[in-house]
């Protein structure tokens, strides 16, 4: 410790012996019990510490009694409530003993500090401001948090060689408005007292540790869940590093590489000041910019010598591949455009999109930079490798054609302490090559023999052995291929679909059934092998038979008997043939989705290890199935009408597009009709408008009733619905309008033997009337409207009639 560290412990020291004498000359305790329970408490609040999330401090509540006392207390009493709070807190809240200068320190600072904040509220401002004012209160916090942090400050940039403003600023300065709010609370403690005396009040202290203790839990459950992310991230960088391992293992000449390329790129990217996302996506694009080399021929990966046109063109395709293989990770930060990238250009002759200047990523552009200079400067198949300095003097030359002036600028200043740092990381145990030339002495030939060759036989226990291989080779393949399939697509029967036939290479069955959960139920979503229909049919209530025993308790059987399933138990009209079954809950973000049934005819057909492999992909198969529910969900209601759950205007745009393609292709004819609800304004007007919904999706149901299978009917807006009748005559038409127009007639009965309702339709034929939606549309609209005005002169007292109806309504009411 340097002298001025000392001097100033020993002027601290001596401010507060000062202060402690002047405390003990002016000795006054007016009220002893009051002081004695506060000091009690404020001791006991010395042992809670608080760590504050994302700063690295931790805060004690015993200020907050020491402001009480500035309020409510002697000087001689605060100040000994303060001290003995301090020294409780130095002597039993740390797990070693600190030493006496530490001690003395700190209360002596605490001494100088409350006396600070004590003059502050009792001193001049006291005469002008309420004594228990907030802000005086506040002022006071402030004064006693300056002074108690300063002289730590001090000792800290003294005894360290730092700058106090840096010290303070970053280490105690965050605080603040904790000291402030605690003088908010101060001054509320104060009003309490004076309204109902100071011993009510202390039955607040155990609501305060309760929310003290609240506090802390929920701190620890913040900081569980931060390091559930720093373990996430973990395995995330861990998961990269194997990526590069599956390059490395395809070309032994990028294992180095990648590793130096990254510590290059790195740095780099640090020099040049990149955003923190930026850097980590450099990161993982320095280990894994190669990666689209496993879709290239290891013939051309490894040729010693140059490549032909067409074997360039080959490997011009892995930026592209790689770009897509890392799509699928979705990656926090931006690793696929820098994958993309790495060969683009600078002037724009580079590939495969012939970027040009800024429109290439940074992170691209340092990467193409670093990589060039490290496959000059290391021997390759085709070339002997260049002095490193010599390298740098190529790619400097380049610098304005194939590279960033600005990155080859910085690269050239840096490269050889770069070259350092390399070195440097480049034995680390991690850093050690795959065994890929071990010689392997066990093994004496392949389980189908060698070609054109007769070695003999195998004894049973190798044979079974090389079989086990095989198989747990072939099931980490097929397991690889359903979790990469499953993400491919977001409808749910794609999904499901896909599922059926990669699960039945791992796991045998007769019969698959995939149950959705819709509020009480699992009713089947996907049903494929036998009993087709049976399975189809059914309709689970959640905690009966089988699948609603899974789905409530959240755990598989194995080998359960299909027969009790609820829905067919006991009824001779539904029997199955089936005698096993292997049900697994299927568990997503916010819930159960569902149950996935696998169905044997034999008894006891499914083992074990079956059940290990459907645990093992239940929750990819979860995500991908409420990922689909969401997007069916998503797309329902960009597509459906609400009320009425017809189609709605977009989706009718895109119907009608779709059939008119095919009328052209297989030239047959189509209606379109444009119906319009005449007196439905009165309706809603006369009767309300929930007796308005009603009356549309009476009319909806009424015409998706009168439609065929194949016709189509949505809702244009309001009160207007759009037909679309492929493949029907004009004479049909005029049938299904006098039928629609009867529909709206019953629908608008709302009064028993009264119809308020009419509807007037247009018609459009393709190809007569137009060959584009727009025309046909239009035509069909302009003869609806003058249908309307028609039926208008036809019935002129339409609006007295719909009057007398909601009065004759009223009058029952």
């Amino acid at each position: 410790m340097s002298k001025q560290a000392r001097f100033f412990i020993y002027a601290v020291c001596l401010a507060g012996l000062a202060t402690t004498v002047y405390g003990g000359v002016a000795w006054k305790i007016s009220e002893p019990i009051k002081f004695c329970a506060y000091l009690l408490t404020a001791m006991l609040a010395s042992r809670l510490k608080v760590e504050i999330p994302e700063i690295t401090g931790t805060i004690s509540v015993n200020f907050l009694f020491i402001l009480i006392g500035i309020a409510e207390l002697t000087f001689t009493e605060t100040l000994i409530l303060g001290c003995s709070a301090i020294l409780v807190q130095c002597l039993l809240t740390r797990r070693r003993l600190p030493k006496l200068e530490q001690v003395l320190f700190n209360v002596s600072s605490a001494a100088v500090a409350i006396a600070a904040a004590y003059f502050i509220y009792h001193g001049p401002l006291h005469t002008r401001l309420h004594p228990n004012s907030a802000f005086l209160l506040m002022l006071s916090a402030a004064v006693y948090f300056l002074f108690n942090t300063l002289p730590v400050a001090t000792i800290i940039a003294l005894t360290e060689n730092k700058q106090l403003q840096k010290i303070w600023t970053d280490c105690y300065f965050w605080s603040l408005p904790y000291y402030l709010a605690g003088g908010a609370i101060a001054a509320l403690f104060g009003w309490l007292t004076q309204k109902v005396g100071w011993q009510p009040t202390l039955l607040a202290l155990p609501a305060m540790f309760v929310i003290y203790r609240s506090y802390r839990l929920y701190l620890g459950k913040l900081e569980d869940e931060k390091n559930h992310v720093a373990e996430m991230a973990a395995l995330h960088m861990r998961t990269i590093e194997a990526l590069a391992l599956a390059i490395e293992a395809k070309d032994q000449t990028t294992h180095d590489h990648l590793e130096r390329v990254r510590v290059y790129a790195v740095e780099m990217a640090k020099r040049l000041k990149l955003p923190p996302d930026e850097i980590e996506a450099l990161r993982a694009a320095a280990l894994l910019h190669d990666i689209g080399k496993l879709a290239v021929p290891e013939h051309i990966i490894s040729k010693p010598g140059r490549l032909t046109p067409e074997e360039f063109e080959k490997m011009k395709i892995h930026p592209i591949v790689g770009a897509e293989i890392l799509e699928r990770v979705h990656f926090p930060y931006p690793v696929v455009p820098i994958v993309r990238a790495h060969h683009e250009r600078w002037d724009g002759t580079g590939y495969p999109d012939g970027l040009i200047g800024e429109q290439i990523p940074m992170g691209a552009r340092i990467l193409s930079a670093v990589d060039c200079l490290d496959a000059l400067a290391t021997d390759r198949q085709y070339r002997k490798a260049l002095p490193l300095e010599d390298a740098m003097q190529w790619v400097t030359d380049q610098a304005g054609k194939a590279y960033d002036p600005v990155v080859i600028n910085m690269l050239k200043s840096s490269y050889k302490e770069l070259e350092t740092i390399v070195r440097l990381q480049s034995h680390l145990p991690e850093r050690q090559k795959l065994s890929t030339d071990m010689k392997v002495e066990r093994g004496k030939e392949p389980a189908n023999g060698f070609a054109a060759e007769n070695v003999g036989t195998e004894s049973g226990a190798q044979a079974a052995f090389l079989s086990s291989i095989a198989a747990a080779r072939q099931e980490a393949q097929v397991l690889f291929e359903l979790t990469q399939d499953l993400g491919n697509s977001l409808s749910l029967s794609e999904t499901l679909s896909v599922l059926s036939g990669r699960l039945k290479r791992l796991v045998p069955y007769d019969a698959i059934a995939t149950y959705i959960v819709r509020g009480n139920e699992l009713l089947p979503e996907y049903v494929n092998g036998e009993n087709f229909r049976l399975f189809s049919s059914l309709e689970i209530p959640v905690g009966e038979g089988l699948s609603g025993w899974v789905a409530q308790n959240r755990k598989p059987i194995l080998n359960g008997n299909p027969s009790v399933e609820a829905g067919y138990m006991g009824d001779p009209a539904k029997f199955s043939t089936l005698r096993s079954a292997l049900a697994l809950p299927l568990e997503g973000l916010n819930g159960a989705v569902g149950v996935l049934a696998l169905y044997r005819a034999e008894k006891d057909a499914f083992t074990k290890d079956n059940l290990r492999i459907l645990l093992a992909i239940s929750s990819k198969i979860s995500l991908a199935i409420e990922n689909a529910l969401k997007y069916r969900q998503v797309e329902n209601s960009a597509t459906i009408d609400y009320l009425t759950n017809l189609p709605n205007a977009r989706s009718l745009f895109l119907r009608l597009d779709s059939e008119l393609a095919r009328c052209r292709r297989m030239n047959i004819p189509l209606a379109v009709l444009v119906c319009d609800l005449d007196g439905f304004k009165q309706v809603n007007d006369g009767f309300g408008h929930l007796t308005g919904n009603k009356v549309l999706s009476s009319v909806a149901n009424g015409l998706k009733a009168n439609c065929r299978e194949y016709d189509y009917v949505a809702r244009m807006g309001g009160d207007e619905f759009v037909l679309l009748l492929p493949h029907i005559t004009p004479e049909s038409v005029d049938d299904r309008i006098n039928q629609m127009m009867r529909i709206a007639a019953e629908a608008g009965e709302i009064i028993p033997g009264k119809r308020f309702l009419s509807m007037s339709v247009g018609e459009a034929f393709y190809p007569l009337d137009g060959s584009n939606a727009e025309e046909l549309l239009a035509t069909a609209d302009r003869r609806m409207y003058k249908n309307k005005q028609q039926q208008r002169l036809q019935r002129p007292d339409g609006p007295a009639v719909m009057k007398e109806a909601a009065l004759e309504v009223l009058s029952l009411q």
